[in-house]
């Protein structure tokens, strides 16, 4: 599952018209490496971290995940 495409996490902030930099400062992340981390789909934020995505985005949290990535591996 090397480089698969999970989360949406990079376009949702492009349409949301938010920064990687904004998603960091609000998740009290000091360092910008995580939140970069997750828009490049190199790791995946848990569950708990995608909620509060999801929430400060004002988008339901189905959106921030490639479900036809998900699927293709069952």
């Amino acid at each position: 599952m090397a480089n698969k495409e999970l989360n949406r996490l990079k376009i949702v902030l492009v349409e949301k018209k938010r920064t990687n930099k904004w998603l960091a400062e609000q998740l009290g992340k000091k360092l910008m490496t995580t939140v970069f981390k997750w828009c490049t789909n190199t790791c995946q934020p848990d569950i708990g971290a995608l909620k509060k995505i999801a929430k400060l985005l004002e988008v339901p949290l189905t959106e921030l995940l490639c479900i036809d990535a998900v699927d293709e591996d069952q």
